[in-house]
């Protein structure tokens, strides 16, 4: 046999060049992507891996507490009990799990099952609806080491019996979060609001400023709407590590503290309140239950002193329970005061708009006189109706019309010869119409719709007051450019006239007529309206203390110069820059003899004999709205009215001014009238009490 032996193994060149070559460029690859990832990108995967562990927490801050200007607490912070269950805490056998389940339900009344972890998905947190299971199961799902929130706002009766209960009960905790208090309820609703979630169109304005949403509420409405900066405070932050369950491992970073909201002091004296709100709901009730009906639906009186501008009480009927917004906002209550008519939502002391009637003559009478319309001492005709001739137009031939007296059915003879202190002190509808729109050779020249509307707005008509709530009307003040726009139609020398009385285009709110009284009270001067006293800290440092603002001083601040457009022309007229203060002196002498005049004072029945020196004006106004259509209302004669009273006191140093409105009230200083009057003796008996008692504000 022979052998043979195998030839040499041999690898040729080329193919280890290639190999090497190949792996070379593998290991290149490789080399590249580390440094890529590692070093080009490092950052970027070092924050991805960071954020796998790290959790930022957002700790909640307490907001502001509000009180009123004696310290009585309107809204403040309370503990509410929540019951929780933690799923990753829960014991692991499924008995002991269920047996939980049965022993928590018959406590705190929430069914075992109920739906299915999807119908749970499409409940809020403690919304009735899903079981215990279903809830527990759905936050196990999303993050095990996060309470589950079964039943919220436990009474301290059962938080208690959890508590105890919770030993045995492995995962099953209470805990405490603070929801908003109301202690004084409806009667300061209009004034403090209410709190709701962040709206889903502010969302991310509110988280760029550290509010969580979801979680963390905010104003609706009131002070709780326009001081939601003050109130709000800061959350606090905490950054953590957390586990691949979510369970929190150690702090990251310092925590930082949260900063509490700023506490208020309202320029409110509850105790007024309060007082104001009985007796304008007594007033309102006993019509209503004269007239066999409810005539008299709605109510406004507002209290304020005239030489600060501190709103010392602000009832606006009908109002609503803030307090059953203070989890959730519920939606049958919510629908059930949006439609109800007379709009209980709505604070009607700076939100409504009526038309004022014969409280707007101020305006008439402070423009008339300072413009040489006419003299104190000058005789005014006024019979009990005038016969005018209204016109469209300087060169319209015009068509009669009767403009009658308030006092035509009870003497169609009027108040025959007045002066001009008694054409505002018997509040004669013919001596202003003369006034606002002229008369024959009595009266040559009116003051004119323009010059009127300026002096409108120097007593605080037209433009919202300013005051620190939201939702304030503007009122209207119409001129010619205002009617051919919206009405389609020339100015009349009719508007004139009946604008001069407060009637016709004329709206305003009443913290409007508030203003006009309180101008008139001040010499002139117009305070800023406010409800805002001071704001303090937690600790009750004063940060912000109450500072007096004027807004103007007709006496010494020019009025806007005016402009004449009847006839589709514009005129510059020559208008007195400043009220002088005579002027604004014999207002005020016209004002008191509607209570010291035994004869035709409008108010002489109801402060006639008050312990204080008081002055005021009455209006009754004829309106026509969508109720009065419905109603039939509508028709010459019939037409309904509202019912306006404003009176301050004391007359020769006025520290008071109040107004009232009656909605369909009547004729004012029988129905408004005693609202008036049983504030303002609220108001000094309060006073009274605080200095024999030695304190108050």
């Amino acid at each position: 046999m022979s052998t043979s032996t195998p030839s040499d193994f041999r690898t040729e060149p080329w193919r280890v060049i290639t190999f090497y070559v190949g792996a070379a460029v593998v290991f290149a690859l490789l080399l590249s992507r580390l440094f890529s990832l590692q070093v080009l990108q490092g950052d970027n995967w070092h924050v991805r891996a960071t954020d796998n562990y790290t959790v930022e927490i957002s700790v909640p801050t307490s907001r502001g507490i509000i009180y009123d200007r004696n310290g009585v607490i309107l809204a403040r912070n309370v503990a509410s009990y929540n019951v929780v269950i933690t799923p990753a805490y829960l014991p692991d056998d499924q008995a002991d799990i269920q047996r939980i389940y049965r022993e928590l339900s018959e406590i705190i009344d929430v069914p075992v099952n109920s739906g299915t972890v999807d119908d749970a998905k499409l409940f809020a947190a403690c919304v009735p609806g899903p079981g215990i299971a279903q809830l527990v199961e759905l936050g196990n799902s999303l993050a095990p080491y996060k309470p589950v929130p079964v039943s919220c706002d436990v009474s301290d009766e059962t938080a208690r019996i959890v508590r105890e209960k919770a030993v045995g009960w492995p995962g099953v905790s209470v805990q405490i979060e603070p929801i908003r208090d109301y202690p004084t309820g409806s009667t300061t609703a209009n004034i403090i609001g209410f709190l709701g979630p962040i709206p889903a169109t502010q969302v991310e304005e509110y988280e760029a400023l550290g509010f969580v949403a979801g979680r963390d509420k905010i104003g609706y409405a009131g002070v709780e709407a326009t001081l939601q900066d003050i109130l709000a405070g800061r959350n606090g932050s905490r950054v953590v590590e957390v586990d691949v369950a979510g369970e929190e491992l150690r702090n990251l970073e310092e925590p930082v503290a949260a900063v509490p909201g700023r506490n208020v002091r309202l320029t409110i004296d509850y105790r007024l309140q309060k007082a104001a709100e009985g007796v304008l709901l007594n007033e309102i009730n006993g019509w209503n239950r004269y007239f066999g009906k409810i005539r008299i639906s709605s109510g406004v009186t507002i209290a304020m002193n005239p030489k600060t501008g501190e709103v010392l009480a602000m009832v606006s009927y009908p109002t609503y329970e803030n307090n059953r917004f203070a989890r959730f906002i519920p939606a049958y209550y919510y629908q059930q005061l949006s439609l109800d008519p007379r709009n209980p939502l709505l604070n009607n002391a700076i939100s409504s708009e009526y038309p004022p009637g014969s409280v707007f003559k101020l305006s008439t009478a402070t423009g008339s006189l300072n413009e040489g319309i006419v003299t104190v001492d000058q005789i005014i005709e006024a019979p009990g109706r005038l016969i005018l001739e209204n016109r469209y137009s300087p060169n319209d031939p015009g068509r009669e019309q009767a403009f009658v007296d308030w006092i035509y059915d009870q003497n169609p003879a009027g108040f025959g010869t007045i002066s001009f202190k008694r054409c505002i002190a018997y509040s004669s509808n013919v001596c202003f119409y003369k006034l606002g729109g002229g008369y024959k050779d009595e009266i040559p020249e009116g003051l004119g719709i323009l010059r009127l509307g300026e002096y409108a707005r120097a007593l605080g008509y037209g433009a919202p007051s300013g005051i620190e709530l939201p939702g304030e009307a503007d009122g209207l003040i119409p001129d010619p450019q205002w009617k051919r726009i919206n009405q389609g139609e020339n100015w009349s020398t009719g508007d004139t006239y009946i604008a001069s009385v407060g009637q016709g285009y004329v709206l305003a709110t009443p913290m409007q007529v508030l203003m006009s009284g309180a101008t008139i009270a001040n010499d002139g001067k117009l305070m800023q309206p406010t409800i805002i006293y001071q704001e303090r800290d937690d600790e009750g440092r004063i940060l912000k203390p109450f500072v007096p603002r004027v807004k103007w001083d007709i006496t010494q601040d020019p009025l806007i110069t005016n402009y004449d457009c009847d006839g589709g022309f514009c005129l510059e007229m020559d208008t007195k820059s400043t009220v002088d203060p005579y002027v604004v002196e014999q207002v005020q002498a016209g004002m008191r003899l509607a209570v010291t005049d035994t004869t035709f004072g409008t108010l002489n029945a109801i402060f006639g004999d008050f312990p204080v020196a008081v002055a005021g004006k009455t209006g009754t106004a004829e309106y026509c709205d969508d109720v009065a259509l419905a109603a039939n209302r509508c028709t010459f004669g019939n037409w309904p009215t509202h019912s306006w009273t404003i009176a301050y006191a004391p007359y020769e140093d006025p520290e008071i001014v109040i107004m009232a409105f009656m909605y369909n009230g009547g004729e004012g200083a029988s129905v408004a009238g005693p609202v008036v009057e049983g504030v303002m003796n609220a108001y000094f008996e309060l006073k009274a009490i605080d200095l024999a008692e030695g304190g108050g504000n």
